[in-house]
């Protein structure tokens, strides 16, 4: 495999019993993005730490969101380009312009509304209460990737019930091309 799979978490990281942490114990191909404070968000830093993450990898790059994690790639996006990165799966981005925001994640604002120059599918519920369905269609226009709608899914998380996510997995497969799953 000359991909790696770039894992990059939302606010407060991703705990281990979260989709994101099985995947990178489950496979060898994957890198995780650190922050200096997860519980602090920093729109610059994150920016720069998926950046540098991104530089520091030899080969293919797939970026797999989740909530903040997700804005960050967008915002990225928005600010750098590289060859390397041949996809993203954006999962519950966290819609950090809405009035109803946290106040940690507002740091994040605003949203990026361009498209994105490499595929990408974002995956969104009905009933996230970090994104309502309507943001998440608009958000996917704007970012041009194909939307994935899973009823009931809240913010596709641990809480939600979202340790092993094998429909996950084969997203991830879609946007490399080829086979992953062990």
């Amino acid at each position: 495999m000359d991909t790696t799979i770039v894992l990059v978490p939302g606010y407060t990281n991703s705990g281990p019993d979260h989709w994101q942490s099985i995947i990178e114990r489950n496979y060898s191909n994957t890198v995780r993005v650190q922050q200096k404070d997860w519980l602090v968000p920093n729109r610059i830093e994150w920016i720069e730490a998926l950046n540098s993450t991104i530089s520091n990898i030899s080969g293919n790059v797939l970026l797999v969101g989740h909530s903040c994690g997700s804005v960050t790639i967008a915002q990225w996006a928005s600010t750098y380009s590289s060859d390397k990165v041949i996809g993203a799966l954006l999962v519950a981005p966290a819609d950090v312009d809405a009035p109803s925001a946290i106040p940690p994640i507002c740091v994040q604002r605003p949203l990026p509304l361009l498209p994105l120059s490499f595929p990408s599918i974002l995956v969104c519920s009905d009933n996230d209460e970090h994104l309502s369905l309507s943001r998440a269609q608009f958000l996917a226009t704007t970012w041009n990737s194909e939307i994935v709608i899973i009823p009931g899914a809240g913010h596709i998380h641990t809480d939600a019930g979202y340790g092993y996510w094998y429909e996950g997995e084969r997203m991830i497969e879609k946007l490399l091309g080829y086979s992953w799953l062990k």
